[in-house]
């Protein structure tokens, strides 16, 4: 069965399993990106799966593992074991949670040579509780974010949240036509100087789609979507 699902010309999605934090079942999902050069930038890993690896190595070469914030480090290891050649990616909050790894560098307001042609970054900051760096591929017009914008179906939520989780979802709105972070990251954020300018350049880029890793995906009038995804800032 295919793993990767074509969004754009040289993007594509690779949806993962669930896993539970605290008690609550995420979906996981990547977002792969081909370069001019034909290596691929590989975001937010899903759990290693031979078949997506063989699928990868047909449409070029991995060359960057990126972690957009210290929750998502879970597959990392065994993606680096898959891909040793490949360069690890991730904030120095990701760096020092996974000391195990190899990081080739970390993660801030400016992009790494090895993209910052081709994928822009913001590194949101602010908060005491999690930093996430958020990116936005040029060619397609995708902005791309972990954890800062949930946007959960009630289908899904039905499926595998239970009845006093679905009404969290809804208060929180991580919810299909809100699309907020979760509450308790909101109200971390005593300083919202970074996220506010960060939000001003998302608008400025106005954006096709939106990808987070854990919801609903927004293709088209994707800046609007940012307008109320972040009205919370």
């Amino acid at each position: 069965m295919e793993r990767l699902r074509p969004i754009g010309e040289d993007i594509w999605l690779a949806e993962g399993d669930c896993v539970s934090f605290y008690g609550f079942a995420y979906p996981t999902r990547s977002v792969i990106v081909r370069l001019r050069s034909g290596d691929l930038w590989f975001w937010s890993l899903i759990a290693f799966n031979p078949n997506l690896k063989s699928e990868l190595d047909a449409i070029g070469t991995v060359r960057f593992l990126v972690s957009p914030n210290k929750i998502h480090h879970l597959f990392l290891g065994d993606w680096q074991d898959a891909y040793p050649d490949a360069a690890v990616w991730g904030t120095k909050s990701t760096a020092d949670k996974r000391p195990d790894l190899r990081f080739a560098g970390t993660l801030a307001d400016e992009a790494p040579p090895g993209w910052r042609n081709e994928i822009a970054q913001f590194w949101v900051r602010g908060s005491p509780a999690l930093d996430e760096v958020v990116f936005f591929h040029r060619q397609s017009r995708t902005l791309i974010f972990a954890d800062l914008s949930e946007n959960f179906s009630a289908a899904f939520l039905q499926a595998h949240w239970a009845p006093w989780q679905r009404a969290i979802a809804r208060i929180w709105k991580i919810v299909a036509g809100w699309g907020y972070a979760p509450l308790e990251w909101r109200l971390s954020f005593f300083d919202k100087s970074h996220l506010r300018r960060a939000k001003a350049h998302w608008l400025e880029l106005d954006p096709e789609n939106v990808i987070m890793a854990h919801g609903e995906c927004q293709f088209g009038k994707g800046r609007a979507y940012i307008e109320r995804a972040f009205a919370w800032v």
